[in-house]
């Protein structure tokens, strides 16, 4: 793929306090080398607070509080994981919302971790083929999906990756799956 695969895409990256880190920067690192315009939207106003693995970590500036953001001014969505960032964004019917309006509209959507959970509440996992942190196994079984245990996953417009491990495939693939989009 030639640097600027993604030139002219735009990827909202949803988050709330306690996404995990690496998900969001690592990921968000690679769609930007390709050329993706990477929009931080969250229920928060100016800032979010990562989660380090096993501690809080750095703030990331919001570039679009979510209650502004608009999904089809979008061309694909990122979904970080952590535990608490996406038990708390499916509590919140603005951000269930914004994530089945990229479902409804059949826009790549890349989730990892716990990322899933989101898409779970927001109806978009039965009949998929899926992967994620192994804890959210029984939770995407019981909502339709066909869990595996591989680093990426890619299933129509979505892709999954398990883990940190995972990012550097989970990158690809999400690279790959919003190049695709028309």
């Amino acid at each position: 793929m030639s640097e600027q695969t993604l030139k002219g895409r735009k990827v909202a990256i949803l988050v709330t306090d306690g996404f995990e880190q690496v998900e969001l920067l690592a990921p968000r690192k690679a769609l930007d080398e390709a050329g993706a315009q990477t929009s931080v939207v969250s229920p928060q106003d100016k800032q979010v607070k990562g989660w380090n693995f096993t501690d809080w970590g750095e703030t990331v500036p919001v570039d679009v509080p979510l209650a502004q953001a608009k999904p089809e001014q979008f061309d694909a969505l990122l979904l970080p994981g952590g535990v608490i960032n996406p038990d708390t964004l499916r509590m919140q019917p603005e951000a269930v919302a914004f994530v089945k309006a990229f479902v409804d509209a059949k826009k790549p959507i890349a989730s990892i971790c716990h990322g899933p959970w989101t898409l779970i509440e927001a109806g978009a996992v039965k009949g998929s083929r899926m992967t994620s942190w192994p804890s959210l196994r029984t939770d995407l079984t019981n909502a339709g999906a066909e869990w595996v245990d591989e680093e990426a996953v890619v299933d129509g417009n979505l892709v999954t990756s398990r883990n940190p491990d995972d990012i550097p495939a989970f990158s690809r693939a999400a690279i790959e799956a919003f190049a695709r989009r028309g």
